[in-house]
């Protein structure tokens, strides 16, 4: 049930993708919500076997689906009317702000691969666009819409930031127990520390999030094995390919913006590092390993 929320990041890294050479319209606003929704259905069918969903977990998915879905829905309002109105008086070429806020895009889709996105800061973003020395029609418009976005999620970022003030933020490494190499070979990885060996292999404590998946990718190439990882036997990851299908993906999705298919795969832990030296073969690339 990590997913989820890991499609929204996926989402404004395909608009970010969508307005580098196009415009806020070209993007489905409503191909990426109910992408959101398929994602759950089907996540909480293959949870179905592996155990019940807390109900925490639950309630945080549907909190940021409805969140998701508003945004996304009062976007698409405003950009396929004015947003598309104002784009066709420009005429075909692009404004300066339709560049400096695609570049905003890209940063802040990069940013969520790692840090929670109420850390942003939405703020500088309407700065930036305020200072720009842009006097075309589509630049005023630019700043005045995408200004009051930045500075209504600025405002939103900051109660959802006291609130996880309150009940503590999400720990930052995890626990996993390894095998098939020394621990004077793991302690070389950044990000990583040896707790000790167990009679079932090697214990370490790791970063999590995007750069737990580039360590796990760096392990598994020289013949790391992975045991257990927070406690658990069964992982979830992403890879990227031209494929629609992957005949072991659970779920499988067009990325806009890009011409190639998200796949997400269920493997047991144990297995996870055979999977991972398979996709040398070429045909997909490992996106992300969902951690727990």
């Amino acid at each position: 049930m990590t997913y989820p929320e890991w499609h929204i990041v996926h989402a404004y890294e395909d608009y970010a993708r969508v307005i580098e050479i196009g415009d806020p319209h070209d993007y489905q606003f409503l191909k990426g919500i109910s992408g959101f929704w398929r994602s759950v259905c089907t996540m909480s069918q293959a949870s179905g076997t592996l155990g019940p969903i807390e109900g925490a977990t639950k309630q945080m998915v549907y909190v940021i689906g409805v969140s998701f879905t508003a945004e996304l829905l009062a976007k698409a309002a405003y950009e396929e009317t004015f947003g598309r109105l104002f784009s066709a008086l420009r005429g075909p070429s692009r404004a300066i702000l339709d560049d400096v806020s695609a570049q905003q895009a890209k940063e802040y889709a990069s940013f969520l691969q790692q840090v929670p996105w109420y850390k942003w800061d939405f703020l500088a973003d309407a700065q930036a666009l305020a200072e720009e020395d842009a006097k075309e029609l589509r630049d005023r418009e630019r700043r005045i819409a995408l200004g009051l976005e930045y500075r209504t999620k600025a405002a939103y970022a900051k109660v959802i930031d006291a609130a996880v003030a309150g009940v503590g933020a999400d720990a930052l490494t995890l626990r996993m127990i390894v095998d098939g190499v020394s621990p004077e070979t793991l302690e070389r990885f950044n990000g990583m520390t040896v707790v000790g060996k167990t009679r079932f292999g090697i214990e370490v404590e790791t970063i999590r999030y995007r750069e737990l998946t580039h360590l796990i990718l760096e392990m598994a190439s020289i013949g790391v094995e992975f045991v257990e990882i927070a406690g658990n036997d069964d992982i979830m990851f992403t890879t990227i390919s031209e494929s629609d299908t992957q005949p072991n993906a659970i779920y499988s999705d067009a990325r806009q913006g890009f011409e190639s298919h998200r796949h997400i795969i269920l493997t047991k832990v144990a297995n996870l590092a055979s999977d991972l030296r398979a996709l040398q073969d070429g045909t997909q690339r490992l996106e992300h390993i969902h951690d727990y």
